[in-house]
C-alpha cells in the first residue's frame, strides 16, 4: 500500500514549535517536513511591498532548526509562502538565509525556488483572452488595475510543488502556495488517495491547530490509499474525532468543499475514527477532478497614511468621546479642503476610539464608561506629504478642541513628540480571481542550486 508521512512542525514558520515534539516527529520516520510560511492576516501590506510580517532573526531560528531535522531525517524539506507574501523577492529571502544556515551547519544541499510572482503585462494579457475570472466578492479589474499591483502572485497547487521536489532538491522554498499544497504533494505523487491526501492537507495545515492543544504545534500525518490518521507530537496534545473534523471550517466557506487548483475535496461523506486517545483515522474524503486553474493575488498601493494618538482621561471628555471625535473630524475635514484644496472624495480622516469601540465601530455593545479613552487619527490621502499635512492639521483639534465654547480650552495628552507619525504607503488587496492554465506550470518557474557550506 502506497504509504507517506508529512511532519508539520508548526502552523507558519515565525510562530515558534516545541523542540522535543519536532524530534519525536523525526523519529517517527517521516516521508518530507513540510511547513507554511505565509498569511493574509495581517492585511496586504506584505504582498504590496513583497516582504515578511515575521523577523529575520525568528525566521532564522526556526529554519535552522528544521534544516537540521532535515539532516536527522534525510527527507526533503518544503516551505509554502515563504516570507509571508510568496513573492520572488521573499523566496530570494530565504534562499540568502538557507544559504547562510548551509555555510553555519555544515551542509550541502540541493535548493529549488518555486517562483509564483506574476508578471503585470502578460496578467492582463491572460485577462483580456478571458481566462481569468472572478471569485465571489471579487472587484472589477480591468487592464489598468492590473498594471497598477506592485505585486501578484498566483497560488501553486500539488502539481508545482511536486515538480520541485522532483528535481532532487533536499530544500523546497516555494513562493505563494495554497496552505494544504505543500502536504498533499508528496502522498499524491506516491500513490496514495488524492481525497485523503487533501483532506489530510487541510487538518493538517495548521499543525496542532486540529488538536486538543493547538500551541504544542508539531503534528504527524499519514497517507495512504483508503484515507489518513493525523497523531500529535506533543506528549499532552490529543487529536480527537471533533477537533479533526472541525478544521474543515477553518478559513473555508463550506465545511464540507474545499476548492484547490485542478478539482475540489468532497468530505461528505468522510468518516472520523479514534484510533486511541491520541490519533484519528479519517476515510471516505473523495477528490473531484475539475479544469485547472490558480488564484490570482495582487496589491497594489491605495495611499499613504499619517497617525496620531491622543490620551482622554477627563471625565467630561471621555463620556462625550464620540462627539468630541465627530467634531474634529469634521472641522479638520473642512479645513483640510479649504487650506489644502483635495476634494473630499480624495482624503479620509478616521478617529478610532480605543477603549470605546475602535474595533467593532457601531456594532459594539455599550459598557461601563472608560477611565480613559485613546483617539487614534488616521489621515490617508494619495501622497505622503499631503497625509503629513493632514496631520498637522488634526493636531491642535486633538490637542486642545473643547466640546463647546463655552468650556475652557482644554489639553489632552500626547504620548509623542512630534504626535504625528507616518505610515508610508498603504496598500489595498485588489486581486481575488483565478486564472485558467492549460499547462500547470505555465505560470510558474523553478530555479534549482547546489547551495555548498564551503
Amino acid at each position: 500500500m502506497a504509504r507517506c508521512r508529512v511532519l508539520v512542525p508548526n502552523g507558519a514558520l515565525g510562530l515558534g514549535f516545541d523542540p522535543d515534539a519536532l524530534a519525536r516527529g523525526v523519529a517517527a520516520g517521516p516521508d518530507i517536513i513540510a511547513v507554511d510560511g505565509g498569511s493574509t492576516d495581517s492585511g496586504p501590506a506584505y504582498l504590496g511591498r513583497g516582504v515578511s510580517k515575521y523577523s529575520r532573526a525568528t525566521t532564522r531560528t526556526e529554519w535552522r532548526e528544521l534544516m537540521l531535522a532535515r539532516a536527522a531525517a534525510g527527507v526533503p524539506l518544503v516551505i509554502g509562502t515563504a516570507g509571508t507574501c510568496g513573492t520572488d523577492q521573499s523566496v530570494d529571502w530565504l534562499y540568502e538565509i538557507t544559504r547562510e544556515l548551509a555555510r553555519e551547519l555544515g551542509q550541502d544541499l540541493r535548493v529549488a525556488r518555486l517562483y509564483c510572482s506574476q508578471d503585470p503585462a502578460q496578467t492582463a494579457a491572460a485577462f483580456a483572452a478571458g481566462e481569468i475570472s472572478p471569485l465571489p466578492g471579487a472587484p472589477e479589474i480591468d487592464a489598468a488595475l492590473i498594471a497598477s499591483c506592485s505585486n501578484i502572485v498566483a497560488l501553486a497547487g500539488v502539481e508545482q510543488v511536486n515538480a520541485a521536489l522532483a528535481t532532487g532538491a533536499d530544500i523546497v522554498i516555494a513562493g505563494r502556495t495554497t496552505d494544504t499544497a505543500i502536504l498533499a504533494a508528496l502522498p499524491i505523487a506516491r500513490g496514495a488517495s488524492p481525497g485523503a491526501a487533501w483532506h489530510g492537507a487541510k487538518v493538517g495545515e495548521c499543525g496542532a491547530l486540529a488538536t486538543t492543544q493547538p500551541r504544542s504545534g508539531t503534528i504527524l500525518l499519514e497517507v495512504d490509499e483508503t484515507g489518513f490518521t493525523i497523531e500529535p507530537m506533543a506528549p499532552g496534545a490529543r487529536a480527537t474525532p471533533y477537533t479533526v473534523s472541525a478544521h474543515m471550517l477553518y478559513e473555508n466557506a463550506d465545511p464540507f468543499v474545499l476548492h484547490e487548483p485542478g478539482g475540489v475535496l468532497d468530505v461528505r461523506a468522510a468518516s472520523y475514527r479514534a484510533l486511541d486517545d491520541r490519533r484519528v483515522r479519517v476515510e471516505g474524503s473523495v477528490w473531484r477532478p475539475g479544469p485547472y486553474a490558480v488564484k490570482l493575488e495582487g496589491a497594489r498601493l491605495a495611499g499613504h497614511q499619517t497617525v496620531s494618538l491622543t490620551l482622554l482621561r477627563d471625565r467630561h471628555y471621555v463620556a462625550n468621546a464620540r462627539g468630541w471625535a465627530a467634531e474634529v473630524a469634521a472641522r479638520a475635514r473642512d479645513e483640510v479642503t479649504r487650506r489644502i484644496g483635495l476634494d473630499p472624495a480624495a482624503f479620509d480622516i478616521e478617529l478610532r476610539l480605543i477603549g470605546l469601540d475602535a474595533t467593532l465601530g457601531p456594532l459594539e455593545r455599550p459598557g461601563p464608561v472608560p477611565v480613559e479613552v485613546g483617539v487614534l487619527a488616521i489621515a490617508t490621502a494619495p501622497t505622503e506629504a499631503q497625509a503629513a499635512e493632514i496631520g498637522k492639521i488634526l493636531n491642535p483639534y486633538l490637542l486642545h478642541h473643547a466640546l463647546s465654547a463655552e468650556e475652557p480650552m482644554p489639553t489632552f495628552a500626547f504620548p509623542f513628540s512630534p504626535n504625528e507619525m507616518n505610515r508610508g504607503p498603504l496598500y489595498e488587496f485588489c486581486l481575488h480571481h483565478v486564472r485558467a492554465l492549460a499547462d500547470p506550470m505555465a505560470a510558474f518557474r523553478i530555479v534549482t542550486d547546489e547551495v555548498r557550506h564551503g
